[in-house]
């Protein structure tokens, strides 16, 4: 008995090690999900040569003196956000960020790597524009922060944002080393109470995929003065901007 007891045991901590290697191998696949080059085509694209990489911006530019800049989903054609993007801001040029890997963009995304494009394309654009708002949906909002964070922006405006993406894993995988399986984390509490500008939080009531609760954690890391939670009702993470209340909440105050 006691020596079955032993090869139940190891084959259990075989079985544990060898998920905790398979999660970490496979971990991006979880993450990112990349998508082809949209089929549109009233976009003009915007090419960036990054380090390692060349990324595509997805844009409507026009000769308008201020922008936004999108950072997507993980499953996202960003190109398809163009016109949702334009009705909101008329009066500004708009840009989106495809990862890499993502709608032609060369390279493999990470947490890292998308930091650093996003950051080029910031500079890329300021050039051009003084003032530009910020706006990240779900995985991006995680890019959003950051970026606001460390550039002036003129508004941020999260979508289903949360405030770490380690601590969403951990929940969903709560018997596995999470914290120090996954690497790219995308911990927004950090950066929030860095950023200057007024800070939009959209939220969907009925969220499956980012729990709500996620995003409340998320606004309370900012400066109060400047953060203000928009809580969308009756829709979930992909069927918020369905609602006629978003396109008014990614307006803001007027």
């Amino acid at each position: 008995m006691p020596r079955l007891i032993l090869i139940v045991l190891a084959i259990a901590a075989f079985t544990y090690v060898a998920l905790c290697v398979g999660l970490f191998l496979l971990q991006r696949s979880f993450i990112y999900y990349p998508q082809p080059p949209s089929a549109a085509h009233d976009n003009t694209t915007l090419t960036l040569t990054v380090k390692g990489a060349t990324v595509l911006i997805a844009t409507r530019a026009g000769t308008r003196p201020d922008a936004v800049i999108y950072f997507g989903g993980n499953a996202e054609d960003v190109s398809r956000s163009l016109p949702t993007l334009s009705d909101a801001f008329p009066d500004r040029s708009v840009y989106a960020l495809n990862y890499r890997g993502y709608g032609g963009s060369t390279g493999k995304p990470s947490e890292a790597a998308l930091i650093a494009d996003a950051l080029v394309l910031f500079d890329r654009v300021h050039v051009d524009h003084p003032h530009i708002i910020v706006i990240g949906r779900s995985l991006g909002s995680g890019i959003a922060v950051h970026i606001a964070s460390e550039r002036p922006a003129e508004r941020l405006v999260l979508i289903t944002p949360y405030d770490s993406l380690l601590k969403i894993a951990a929940s969903q995988f709560p018997y596995l080393p999470i914290r120090w399986l996954l690497l790219d984390k995308f911990e927004s509490w950090r950066y929030a109470p860095k950023v200057n500008a007024p800070a939009q939080l959209i939220a969907a009531q009925y969220d499956e995929i980012i729990p709500l609760a996620s995003t409340e954690s998320l606004y309370q890391h900012f400066r109060p003065e400047l953060a203000t939670l928009t809580v969308i009702r009756g829709v979930g993470h992909n069927s918020i901007s369905e609602s006629p209340e978003y396109i008014p909440a990614l307006r803001g105050p007027q």
